[in-house]
């Protein structure tokens, strides 16, 4: 078996073919492999936010209840096996090693010329694990988009779309209704859909799910801010108060009332949840970098956020101005160039005092010199490290340094941090 060194350059080696939309590759690759999706059931999250929050909750709330849950997500901040959990364990570097080779001899053997893409690949990879591993439920999360993302060959037990906003508009389209389609696109006849979608959006979802039930926020279902981390909520059949959220931030009440009403969409489908599990695995979710503060004695506290949008830098910001008013911010901001960094910087200069821009070592990543045309006074980082480094050194111990912009920077940051200490 070759090095878990020489799979991952293969994996990501298969990058070079970028996005390639469609469900054809994923299919002709689960064909030859057993069609594992078919064994599985699952929960599908899509959505423009929130989808690996939506994803963690329902993960942990079913593994306290007893499930074996498997969990897939992208992308990774640190290590690949990130991406693929069973009941909370990243999928072993053996493991993936194994069933890279396992894939690769059956497409050798085919001797197709087809372009499968990283992503191809890596779900089918997912789907054979948790067959083989015999989870009682996957929580899967699309990659981009809906209706031609590689894990939209499942057919749930309860689809999930979270929201709709602009970004990724050259795959997506230009528009909040073109971008809805695309979403609407993981709705499949019979099977029932949750979103928290509004206005616009929430009408092109409600015509997609003529044929099956809809469940919307604010008509199905409902929730209540009780102060920080605490909610009330009113479902179809149930009702919690009081309830702990594990993750900072009033947009996490949001994604866990749609985590809560696909729990009871999950009941009379074979998965009842006791309310001791809804509590305590609501209560101990943990998802990195999402409003993730890391504190050290007498050093800047720093606040890690994967907001790599418009959108979710509005709640980054909306964050930022409930807590920590007084104290000094310093950010380093890192994002892809496909992104309306302009917009994005927009939203969140007026709130810091200092901007460090930087880029990760990602050849999507856009370069500081043309982001720097929107926010005037900022310094240029060529590395994350320098960024990062940089920011402790004009920091002190009653500061706050934030760290956001693209999964790939604050992935690239936690390395860093994580050896600082």
């Amino acid at each position: 078996m070759k090095e878990y060194s020489q799979i991952l350059d293969y994996l990501y080696g298969l990058e070079k073919f970028g996005m390639v939309f469609g469900l054809d590759n994923i299919t002709w690759l689960l064909g030859l492999i057993g069609n594992p999706q078919d064994s599985l059931k699952a929960v599908h999250i899509a959505g423009t936010n929130g989808k690996g929050s939506v994803a963690s909750m329902l993960s942990e709330i079913l593994r306290t209840a007893g499930y074996m849950t498997g969990t897939y997500t992208s992308p990774h901040l640190i290590s690949f096996t990130e991406r693929i959990a069973v009941n909370g364990d990243y999928i072993p570097e053996a493991e993936v090693a194994e069933l890279t080779e396992f894939i690769k001899e059956r497409i050798d053997r085919e001797e197709s010329a087809r372009s499968l893409t990283f992503f191809d690949f890596t779900t089918a990879l997912a789907f054979e694990y948790f067959k083989r591993k015999g989870v009682a439920i996957a929580v899967v999360e699309a990659g981009l988009g809906g209706r031609l993302d590689s894990t939209n060959v499942l057919r749930p037990l309860v689809t999930v779309i979270t929201n709709v906003g602009l970004d990724h508009q050259e795959y997506l389209g230009s528009t909040i209704k073109e971008i809805a389609r695309e979403k609407a696109g993981v709705v499949k006849e019979h099977v029932p859909v949750v979103t928290g979608a509004k206005g616009e959006s929430l009408e092109v979802i409600r015509a997609a799910a003529a044929q099956t039930a809809l469940y919307a926020l604010g008509e199905s279902f409902l929730y209540k801010s009780k102060g920080e981390q605490l909610m009330w909520y009113r479902g179809i059949r149930m009702t919690y108060d009081d309830l702990s959220v594990g993750l900072r931030g009033d947009h996490q009440l949001f994604n866990a009332a749609l985590a809560l009403c696909a729990l009871e969409l999950l009941s009379p489908a074979g998965f009842p949840v006791r309310e001791y599990a809804v509590r305590k695995g609501l209560a101990s979710v943990q998802w990195p970098a999402r409003l993730e503060l890391v504190r050290k004695p007498g050093q800047p506290l720093v606040l890690i956020d994967g907001a790599h949008n418009p959108d979710g830098v509005g709640t980054l910001v909306s964050y930022l101005k409930n807590h920590f008013v007084n104290r000094k911010k310093i950010l380093v901001f890192g994002v892809m160039k496909d992104k309306d960094f302009k917009e994005m910087l927009q939203e969140i200069l007026p709130v810091v005092q200092q901007t460090i821009l930087t880029r990760p070592e990602i050849e999507r990543a856009a370069l500081p010199a043309d982001v720097a045309r929107y926010a005037p006074g900022a310094l240029i980082a060529a590395s994350v490290k320098d960024a990062v480094d940089g920011a402790f050194a004009l920091a002190d111990e009653h500061d706050l340094i934030i760290i956001t912009g693209s999964f790939y920077t604050v992935g690239e940051a936690k390395r860093l941090l994580d050896e600082r200490s």
